[in-house]
């Protein structure tokens, strides 16, 4: 009997795997399963158009562990020459989520510039929640980041 206590406690440890596996950090940048941030949209459209334009793989960088799209070679080279500005804040992840110290998705349809950066929601009710508190969940969002990141189930 007591044989198989221990083999049982081997087989469960082998299939949880090490200990840290749940508290691996979630990717600095939220992106879809293909490794593409913000769905493939160019961040840069957002503060030059001023609204939400797909990007093209013929237009691309890597930053942050993600794949970064762009409408244009001239969105490329802005965001390449300074991304901090152009790159959603929260790595893309849901701005409400972050601020309620969690993770979730950007949705690139769910967009707001305040104070010249780019806040992502997850949904419409998401942007909903965080605009009708948005100088507190902006600051609760700043206080949380990058801490969440340690402390998510995954978003992805």
């Amino acid at each position: 009997m007591r044989l198989i206590a221990i083999a049982i406690a081997i087989v469960a440890a082998v299939v949880a795997g090490p200990a840290n596996a749940a508290s691996d950090p979630a990717p600095q940048v939220s992106v879809d399963a293909n490794g593409v941030a913000i769905r493939g949209y160019d961040p840069v459209a957002y503060f030059t158009i001023g609204r939400p334009t797909r990007g093209s793989p013929e237009h691309q960088l890597q930053w942050h562990g993600a794949t970064w799209r762009f409408a244009s070679a001239t969105s490329l080279q802005a965001f390449q020459a300074d991304p901090q500005r152009y790159a959603p804040q929260f790595g893309g992840y849901c701005a409400w989520a972050v601020s309620q110290h969690y993770l979730a998705p950007g949705d690139p349809d769910q967009w707001k510039i305040v104070d010249g950066k780019l806040y992502l929601n997850f949904n419409a009710r998401a942007k909903e929640l965080w605009e009708a508190d948005q100088v507190e969940a902006i600051k609760r969002g700043e206080a949380n980041w990058p801490a969440v990141l340690a402390d998510h189930d995954d978003p992805q």
